[in-house]
């Protein structure tokens, strides 16, 4: 009786196949066996098909901070600035956990399409830690113009990258949440760099 040979797929690119060990063509990333990957079929690739868990974790980060909102408002110490610098540290420290978790899948999958990580491999395994000192400098409100113009800068450059990806309508996954859970690159990810640095933006303006 003939076992069926094990086949081995890109995490960052499904469509990647190969009867054997090796690394992805197109993203260098290691290939692993087809049952340990959770592969999005074609229709789940389309636009809005997978978010699902994106969307419960970036809604539980928007009910924490209403929630803080609103004693901050029973106390008489309410502020939108203090609103928009909660979400965002709940942001980077949920997402760089995430990350982190694997970074050097992370790595491997972020260099696919950021324009500076894609050239300078360092830069992903830095990203996570980046996102976890943006996420711990609002989180003890050492959110400076410095740390504010960071953001902008760090989070613009990346929403480029996808932006750019996009045009290029490459069909690959977002490694906003690491290798952990697999999400489509679209709109949902450009909307989450960009949205980031317009709320740091708007943190500069109101200072």
């Amino acid at each position: 009786m003939i076992g069926l040979a094990m086949k081995y797929v890109c995490p960052m690119h499904p469509k990647v196949h190969s009867n054997k060990p090796g690394r992805c063509p197109k993203c260098g990333m290691r290939l692993v066996t087809e049952k340990n990957n959770s592969e999005m079929p074609d229709e789940r690739i389309r636009e809005g098909g997978s978010y699902d868990r994106l969307f419960i974790i970036i809604g539980l980060i928007a009910l924490a901070t209403i929630a803080i909102a609103v004693n901050d408002f029973g106390r008489g110490a309410f502020t939108w600035r203090s609103v928009m610098a909660n979400f965002m540290a709940g942001f980077f420290l949920v997402f760089s956990g995430f990350k982190l978790i694997d970074i050097k899948g992370f790595a491997e999958g972020y260099s696919t399409y950021d324009l500076l990580a894609r050239r300078a491999l360092w830069y992903g395994y830095a990203y996570p830690f980046l996102e976890l000192a943006f996420g711990l400098a609002y989180l003890t409100s050492f959110h400076t113009a410095t740390v504010n113009i960071l953001v902008l800068i760090v989070m613009s450059f990346s929403g480029i990258g996808v932006m750019r990806s996009m045009l290029k309508k490459q069909r690959i996954q977002c490694a906003c949440l690491g290798t952990i859970i697999k999400t489509p690159l679209g709109r949902v990810t450009l909307v989450e760099d960009f949205g980031m640095a317009m709320m740091a933006l708007a943190l500069i303006l109101v200072a």
